[in-house]
């Protein structure tokens, strides 16, 4: 079974949404055989990954930071979209965090770089706003051998 994980940033600029869509299928739609994601399901990249992944077939593993976690949802529609993706995995990994912060991300993120053969990065290639954030989960993929797929466009500025 090939693993394929997910870090990205949360607000993805307009102009980009058709092209990261674009980028994410062609990875599930030139696979064949059976396939594991993994993902925390935070807005933006996560839940376009992960909704498109299983809508390819594909496993889904949630990756929860925190105890708290659904907390840091401002956005109802993002909560509820969060719940419907979380009921569709087939498994669910929890981070020993009572409270989002910086290191239950980071612990996150790494965990999926550590139990994936390849990882999609939604990533505009400017450092982390905070540990855990995904310059520093594509960092410690690249530094532990595991092959990073940016999706991005040149020119294009994250709000």
């Amino acid at each position: 079974m090939k693993r394929i994980g997910v870090t990205g940033h949360r607000d993805i600029p307009d102009q980009l949404l058709t092209h990261v869509q674009a980028a994410v299928r062609a990875v599930f739609h030139g696979h064949d055989g059976s396939l594991e994601v993994f993902s925390s399901l935070a807005a933006g990249a996560d839940q376009l990954f992960a909704d498109i992944a299983l809508s390819c077939g594909a496993e889904l593993t949630v990756v929860i930071p925190s105890g708290d976690y659904e907390d840091g949802f401002d956005d109802p529609g993002e909560l509820a979209r969060y719940h419907c993706l979380r009921e569709r995995a087939t498994r669910e990994v929890r981070m020993d965090y009572p409270h989002s912060t910086d290191e239950a991300y980071y612990a996150a993120g790494t965990y999926i770089a550590d139990h994936c053969d390849r990882l999609l990065a939604v990533w505009d290639g400017r450092p982390a706003r905070g540990l855990g954030g995904t310059g520093d989960i594509v960092r410690y993929a690249r530094e532990r051998g595991t092959p990073v797929t940016v999706i991005w466009r040149a020119g294009v500025e994250r709000a």
